[in-house]
């Protein structure tokens, strides 16, 4: 296997199956992908780090058609409500990018991909999230 690297902080992908790691407010749970000084919804100063399931549902989602020069279009964006906690901002991949194959609450994993590989051959590794499998 190539040496990889995560393209957010937050993607974990040592300690067996690649998932997303927050902080979260000690004192009132609400969780954060970046380092905070104190949390934006109580002020408390203390967070501890936690593993976010790889599942969740779609919360909602728009089909992009019009993007920055290189990205293929179009793509499904969406807002992915975690099983358990936390909420991410992600495109759906591995799905058509159409109205009728995307829905509100459907139920939806974690899929990591290879997005480039440096000259080293080191992997740029990226996320998204898929239809669950059966």
């Amino acid at each position: 296997m190539a040496d990889q690297m995560s393209m957010v902080e937050y993607l974990s992908l040592g300690d067996g199956d690649p998932h997303l790691v927050a902080n979260v407010c000690d004192s009132c749970g609400t969780t954060f992908f970046d380092r905070r000084n104190a949390c934006a919804a109580c002020g408390a100063r203390g967070f501890s780090q936690t593993r976010l399931s790889n599942n969740g549902a779609v919360r909602t989602f728009t089909i992009v058609h019009r993007a920055a020069r290189g990205v293929p279009a179009p793509y499904v964006s969406a807002v992915i409500d975690l099983d358990g906690g936390g909420r991410v901002k992600s495109n759906i991949v591995n799905i058509e990018p159409a109205p009728e194959k995307v829905s509100l609450g459907m139920r939806v994993q974690l899929a990591t991909y290879v997005t480039a590989t440096d000259d080293d051959g080191t992997e740029a590794v990226a996320f998204g999230y898929e239809p669950e499998s059966a």
